[in-house]
């Protein structure tokens, strides 16, 4: 890296952890029903709401209760969202007559946006009114990461509280989080991308003449969306001359403070965040990023507040930390060495393929690992042009379950689990009943963690077998071999982990990916979140244990040592011969040569 990009990412992580302390203490506050700076303005709206709802924000809910709330509320969204795109040919703010989606299709975007996945296989531009990515996307970007946040306070109050089946009030937790937090930031990062170049309007798209005509020849495509093949599996394409260019327009930054807050992803463009409209200078870049990272990073400190120990808090963000840079490392590492093959051409040793050069190799290598290490799903970079060992990064960081940092919520709480699991094995070892912030780790808790960190991977792997059974899913590959199972792996790993982002060489929107990738998001967001509110549930109703000269100090360096060993163990053991069959194969395959 160059000094301008050393300065870039040493400034962004101090940026970064400047905000982790204030904003979790501001977001403890809000979830403690305490008074803060927007309580004037936002409670009387709070209250108006809860009576028109008729919630009574004094009764709370045992984990079975918030279970059914939760799930209800999601399901009543989805059949909304659903509805929405099946008449999105009859609904206003649509000034480019797009037609409805397909029956395929809109069950799989709308299963997509309100399990936090955003998984697009569609070109936002090309398919999406401007109705359909406001009050349909874009309110379930707000919705979907205020649900998985309330489910992370659940677990934190379960073990916080003592002999009680209590956990607060789901649609309390729903209402604090989304007007207190999600709204307000949202509302500034908008205003900050605006300022960048980040369009924002409701004008038609834009026919622009060239002043030379252009031709390129593009593949041609069966009736199912398809490449066609010949006869020795050559790709068909046809020539095509383009004489204007289409400019599309839209209510783009509104959409793209939240998608980035909430690490929901997707993109209004097909291009996502490597869109000059989405994304347009270095600093919006940054900006972006930050906005990944930022909730994820400060729900850790308001973890720390809650249990009324922030060393715990800061522990889990130095683990997430140390994967996160040490996987920035990697990916940086590994685009700069380029690919040998390629190099020969004396074309340069760097692999800018795939990459803006208004962001450079650090910009794009450190929104990759963000984007990835949380359920975000936003692109700057094509990831299938990455080097083998770079797309290895970015994979890996889904298939561990998005930790580092997470979702908004859901990092917190499969973190949390990889926890009670650590200290359950630690326990193990020295012969002692293992216990975690004062709570007995047993059986119910351990079957639960499991759940939380395996559904996803388990999903991620059967599927991958089908799909490498089925014909039509072989057909959707655009390139063959190693770096084919890639794109299938990535695929079905970043929906079953509710990412969003894709690997790109894969035609999606085929039966296959849309109905079973619909099953993947659904399983990947509902298993470890009914699991975490049962475990949450059962901790609450434990006694408190205090500590004792037997009991692991899990908010000391030695934890956090073994807490980031049990993560790779785990991902190793159930990830490494998918992994080796794809980019490490593909990896070997290019120094060899080939």
């Amino acid at each position: 890296m160059n000094s301008y990009e050393w300065l870039q990412t040493i400034g962004f992580f101090a940026v970064l952890l400047l905000l982790v302390k204030p904003l979790g203490s501001f977001m403890a506050r809000v979830y403690q029903g305490e008074r803060t700076l927007l309580s004037p303005v936002l409670v009387p709206c709070e209250n108006v709401l809860y009576r028109i709802c008729g919630v009574n924000q004094d009764e709370e809910m045992n984990w079975k209760r918030y279970t059914i709330a939760m799930l209800l509320f999601n399901l009543i969204l989805f059949v909304a969202l659903f509805a929405m795109l099946m008449l999105q040919h009859l609904l206003p703010l649509n000034p480019q007559k797009f037609p409805a989606f397909t029956w395929q299709l809109a069950l799989n975007t709308a299963i997509s946006f309100v399990t936090n996945t955003n998984w697009q296989a569609y070109g936002g531009e090309q398919a999406a009114s401007y109705f359909t990515q406001m009050v349909g996307l874009a309110v379930h970007n707000f919705i979907s990461a205020a649900t998985g946040m309330a489910i992370a306070i659940a677990l934190i109050r379960g073990f916080v509280r003592r002999r009680t089946e209590l956990l607060g009030n789901f649609w309390v937790d729903l209402t604090r989080t989304t007007l207190y937090i999600l709204l307000p930031i949202a509302f500034i990062a908008a205003t900050l991308l605006v300022s960048q170049g980040v369009i924002q309007n409701f004008n038609a798209y834009k026919a622009i003449p060239l002043v030379q005509s252009t031709s390129y020849n593009k593949p041609r495509l069966d009736a199912k969306g398809s490449p066609l093949k010949d006869a020795a599996g050559t790709p068909l394409t046809e020539s095509v001359t383009v004489n204007a260019v289409t400019i599309p327009m839209g209510p783009v930054a509104s959409q793209e403070a939240i998608k980035e807050l909430g690490t929901n992803g997707g993109g209004f463009f097909n291009a996502n965040s490597a869109h000059p409209y989405e994304n347009p200078t270095p600093l919006s870049n940054m900006l972006e990023i930050l906005l990944i990272l930022l909730i994820p990073g400060a729900l850790t400190y308001t973890f720390g507040v809650m249990v009324g120990n922030t060393r715990q808090g800061w522990m889990l963000l130095g683990v997430m930390l140390f994967i996160l840079i040490a996987s920035f490392g990697v990916l940086q590492w590994a685009e700069s060495s380029g690919n040998p093959l390629v190099a020969k051409l004396g074309v340069g040793s760097i692999n800018m393929e795939g990459k803006d050069v208004r962001f450079g190799l650090a910009g794009s290598s450190l929104f990759a690992v963000a984007t990835t290490g949380t359920s975000c799903g936003a692109v700057n970079t094509m990831h299938d042009s990455l080097t083998p060992i770079g797309g290895l990064i970015p994979l890996s960081l889904i298939l561990l379950g998005e930790i580092i940092f997470g979702g908004v919520g859901s990092g917190l709480y499969t973190m949390l689990a990889f926890a009670i699991i650590a200290v359950f094995v630690s326990g193990l070892m020295i012969g002692r009943t293992p216990e975690y912030l004062g709570k007995k780790v047993e059986v119910r808790e351990m079957w639960m963690s499991i759940l939380v960190i395996l559904t996803a991977g388990v999903t991620v792997l059967i599927l991958s077998g089908i799909a490498m059974l089925t014909p039509q899913a072989v057909a959707s590959m655009a390139n063959p071999g190693a770096h084919g199972l890639s794109e299938v792996l990535y695929a079905l790993a970043s929906m079953a982990n509710n990412n969003g982002s894709a690997f790109a060489g894969l035609n999606a929107n085929v039966n296959f990916y849309n109905l079973f990738g619909s099953l993947a998001m659904t399983l990947g967001r509902y298993v470890p979140a009914i699991a975490v509110l049962a475990m949450a549930g059962s901790l609450a109703e434990k006694k408190y244990v205090p500590p004792s000269l037997g009991t692991l100090p899990t908010d000391k360096a030695p934890f956090a040592l073994w807490l980031t060993l049990v993560i790779l163990i785990v991902g190793a053991l159930t990830f490494f011969p998918a992994l080796a069959l794809g980019p490490i194969v593909e990896q070997l395959t290019m120094l060899g040569g080939t």
